[in-house]
């Protein structure tokens, strides 16, 4: 008979499969966009592919570690992880070092710590713990204000850094509130923001508070026709319409850096500016293009040979992967990550414990969350945020909160047939 406390046995092999390959591929990918002729090996440990050798084999031991753990460790300590990463995520505002424009790491030694990378997986373990332990669904409101309080806290402190991107991934949780029974109306009401905001930025004020004033003029009208008087939440929607509408230009001018803006305005069309502010995106969508359905070959881009595109190792690897491998070696990349995202959702509907499930829906929408920004804004569809591409781009803090986010759910899935 197989032991049960054995993670040889129960752990997700497929999902361990998918994880050594997006790995592989990111290490790869790393060493093409650093090559350099006078110093061809990939275990170089004064470049960045060998630098990402050892955060590789450091994931590999923290990934083994974890499956070695009790699951029962990671429901205790959730509200000691989540305090630690809050006091981390302050002491970077004080300490932090300060890369790109983002106070965003603490220096240990060479090593570089991004806080709010480990947040993630901390905030989704207390999250999960939470909900867990309540009788009811999300449902009622005085349960929602301390989900929502847990996913404010360390985004506040990552948006003070400032780092939208990292802050942006705190907020897909709110699909997994959703999965346990919040109200779709917040999914709508943070949809409706998203409209008015860039409504107010392409378009006059006139022309959106007079659109805004039919549209509600109209559903007052169906639902006085229907005798459900239902007015004055109506009214109320539309009075906070409006306030949010003139809210706009204080969170554009006074709450976004420039280069924040400039992003915004070239995913709009409100500026074209190639040689500047889209520069990156321009140089990006240039490299995927000339990959065409093959590509050029592995160690043969010239755009990434060339360092035409900035952060080629971080937030844009998926450009390196496009020129080099084309149209078929981003479509295996893409692949693999929707099955990675699907194999998430499977292993979170099988469990039996709430946190267990919580938790792995946290996970699934993490990642989806990395994986569509980031390879939408090398393509232009998104704005640049500087959002790292799960197990590929390069970073010891990406690399091993990744795993760690990962491997939790892999150690409390081989021990579903418990109750935490």
């Amino acid at each position: 008979m197989i032991n049960q406390r054995s993670f040889f046995f129960n752990v997700d092999w497929v999902t361990i499969f998918l994880f050594i390959s997006l790995i592989t591929i990111g290490w790869f990918s790393i060493y093409a966009a650093v090559f350099n002729e006078n110093s061809p090996y990939i275990i170089d440990f004064a470049t960045n592919s060998g630098k990402q050798f050892i955060f590789i084999l450091i994931a590999i031991v923290v990934a083994v570690v974890i499956l070695l753990l009790d699951s029962k460790f990671f429901y205790l300590l959730s509200p000691a992880f989540y305090g630690i990463t809050i006091l981390l995520l302050v002491m970077v505002l004080v300490i932090g070092r300060n890369v790109g424009g983002n106070q965003a790491w603490i220096p240990i030694g060479n090593f570089r710590l991004q806080p709010s990378e480990f947040a993630k997986w901390a905030t989704s373990l207390l999250l999960a713990r939470y909900i867990s332990s309540l009788t009811g669904k999300l449902n009622d409101f005085r349960n929602v204000i301390p989900a929502f309080i847990i996913i404010l806290v360390p985004t506040f402190l990552i948006m003070l850094q400032p780092d939208t991107g990292s802050a942006l991934v705190f907020v897909s949780l709110v699909f997994m509130l959703y999965r346990e029974g919040l109200s779709p109306y917040f999914l709508f009401a943070g949809f409706m923001m998203i409209v008015l905001f860039v409504s107010a930025l392409v378009f006059s004020k006139i022309a959106v508070i007079i659109a805004l004033t039919i549209i509600t003029s109209c559903i007052i009208y169906f639902f006085y026709k229907k005798n459900k008087f239902i007015i004055a939440p109506i009214i109320a929607t539309f009075i906070l319409s409006l306030v949010f509408i003139f809210s706009v230009d204080f969170v554009y001018n006074k709450v976004l850096q420039s280069h924040q803006k400039s992003r915004i305005d070239l995913l709009l069309g409100l500026i074209n500016d190639p040689r500047g502010a889209g520069y990156n995106v321009n140089q990006s969508k240039i490299a995927i293009g000339s990959g065409g359905l093959l590509g050029r070959g592995y160690l043969q881009g010239t755009q990434t040979k060339f360092n035409f595109v900035p952060e080629q190792s971080t937030d844009f690897i998926f450009c390196t992967i496009g020129e080099e491998w084309g149209f078929a070696g981003t479509s295996v990349v893409i692949g693999l990550y929707i099955f990675l995202i699907l194999r998430l959702i499977y292993i979170s509907e099988r469990q039996r414990a709430p946190f267990s499930r919580i938790y792995g829906y946290a996970v699934a929408c993490i990642i989806f969350c990395h994986f569509f920004i980031n390879i939408g804004m090398t393509v232009g569809l998104v704005p640049v945020i500087g959002i790292p591409l799960p197990f590929i781009s390069y970073g010891g803090s990406s690399l091993i909160s990744f795993t760690i986010l990962l491997f939790i759910l892999l150690k409390l899935d081989a021990n579903r047939m418990g109750i935490i």
